[in-house]
């Protein structure tokens, strides 16, 4: 069986994951859930921000492959 790699969740990238961003939105989510984006390093920073001025980033941590 062929495995595809777990990729970034940024628009376009192909790149492999390496980060999980850990978010959700007050006002639809109850406090205890997390959604997750998948991040590579290049798209860490970027993807965190566009979360953090929302107030929906809650953590980031490495990404282990079969996290997803």
């Amino acid at each position: 069986m062929l495995v595809e790699p777990v990729i970034c969740s940024a628009k376009g990238c192909r790149a492999p994951a390496r980060w999980r961003l850990l978010w959700n939105n007050p006002k639809l989510h109850q406090p205890a859930r997390r959604k997750t984006w998948l991040a590579c390093d290049e798209h860490r920073t970027s993807l965190g921000d566009f979360l953090d001025a929302r107030a929906f980033l809650r953590e980031v941590t490495p990404f282990v492959a079969g996290d997803a």
